[in-house]
């Protein structure tokens, strides 16, 4: 049984962080978290080495726009209400998103975000942040990535070698034309130096396959699953080499609706992804690009040297819902069981959240605690955050 949706009246009221049970659904806690912001998009869930739950995403007014900043939020041990949001980025020249939050194996915490200006993602830069007092305080902002169009969104993952592997996306210009997301393409940073110098390797043959999200299989080999540009199916690639040098994407079962998925591999051996079960087949609806209700900026300098052409536009547009859960129990090939989490229309053709005309359900996030819960962060028709924790014996008896 799913969740039906709010009205978009109601999500305000509920904006408050209690964890509250679900009453039709034993097993489930939900909450929506606080936030000054009428927009709030894009959440990423860690765990702090103190057991601490955070979950990071941007918030401001409209996705592109300079008063986007990255916000964060704590739920703590035992505690039944999510903390009031803290501020973690200002610049008002630049729509700061897609924050992560990462801890080293020195026990750093660091907070990763994206920088840019309007929607030019083409110009966009990856910023960090660092916390040396367990992710009570960061310090000063500083650029991690300055290619321009370099984007992220899943988390760093530390392989067995002990190299640093942080998942990213290049979004490249199209000539005499605004980022479409047409071209946009795979990659990885690798750091052999916790985290002090990066060198990128890109993933082969990965048009149009974004939100790269690794996760380890058995020994040296890994498997990352994609958004795909083209909202068709979400899209799998392999590597035998710990994460260094990958297969190229292709499509596994899972339709996508160009939208971000994450997968984790649970303690069980199994993988938990978390998506829209929508793709481009199952609706005609079409917006023109993520950023049409934002003026361009009459074409500047983003400092992108990579021009091409497209031979195939970006899907923009198609539902965002159902938000599902699935499982796989071969390594991300088939995915045999699946749980719609919150059901609607997905109306995504306006980012506006002012007016309250958008009704996604996207952009989700998952982790795994020692007790074998899962912890599900995702937007709620861009203006919430909604959290979802699925106890052990939920995720055995939901069908």
């Amino acid at each position: 049984m799913a969740y039906s949706a709010l009205e978009p009246q109601q999500v305000p009221s509920r904006m408050t962080g209690e964890v509250v049970p679900s009453s039709s659904q034993p097993g489930r806690h939900d909450a929506y978290l606080q936030s000054p912001c009428v927009q709030n998009h894009a959440a990423n869930l860690a765990f702090l080495p103190d057991g601490t739950l955070t979950c990071v995403w941007f918030g401001g007014t409209m996705e592109g726009m300079g008063d986007i900043s990255v916000y964060m939020s704590r739920l703590e041990p035992r505690a039944r209400r999510w903390t009031e949001p803290e501020k973690m980025s200002d610049d008002p020249a630049k729509s700061e998103q897609n924050p992560l939050i990462f801890t080293a194996p020195d026990g750093r915490i660091w907070l990763l975000f994206t920088s840019q200006t309007s929607g030019n993602q083409d110009g966009a830069v990856v910023k960090r942040r660092i916390s040396d007092d367990g992710g009570k305080s960061f310090g000063a902002t500083e650029v991690l990535c300055d290619i321009p169009g370099t984007f992220v969104r899943q988390p760093i993952i530390v392989n067995s070698a002990g190299d640093w592997l942080l998942p990213v996306f290049r979004c490249i210009g199209e000539a005499d034309r605004r980022w479409t997301g047409a071209v946009d393409r795979a990659a990885v940073l690798i750091s052999r130096d916790q985290g002090r110098t990066w060198t990128m390797q890109e993933v082969p043959d990965s048009i149009g396959a974004v939100h790269m999200n690794v996760v380890r299989a058995d020994g040296a080999t890994m498997v990352a699953f994609y958004r795909n540009r083209f909202a068709t199916n979400v899209l799998r690639s392999q590597s035998s080499d710990a994460g260094l040098n990958w297969t190229a994407p292709e499509a596994v079962e899972l339709p996508n609706n160009n939208s971000s998925i994450q997968a984790i591999r649970m303690k069980n051996g199994a993988i938990a992804m978390v998506y829209n079960h929508s793709n481009a087949s199952m609706s005609d609806a079409r917006r023109h690009s993520l950023y049409d209700e934002i003026e361009s900026d009459g074409g500047e300098d983003n400092g992108s040297t990579e021009m091409v052409a497209s031979a195939r536009p970006a899907v923009w547009g198609v539902p965002r819902a159902p938000l599902s859960l699935a499982f796989s129990t071969d390594g991300g090939r088939t995915f045999s069981r699946r749980i719609d989490l919150d059901t609607g229309d997905g109306y995504c053709l306006s980012n506006n959240s002012k007016d309250s005309l958008n009704r996604e359900f996207s952009y989700p996030s998952i982790v795994e605690d020692a007790e074998g819960r899962l912890h599900v962060a995702y937007t709620y028709f861009r203006r919430a955050i909604k959290y979802v924790r699925l106890d052990p014996p939920y995720l055995e008896n939901v069908e």
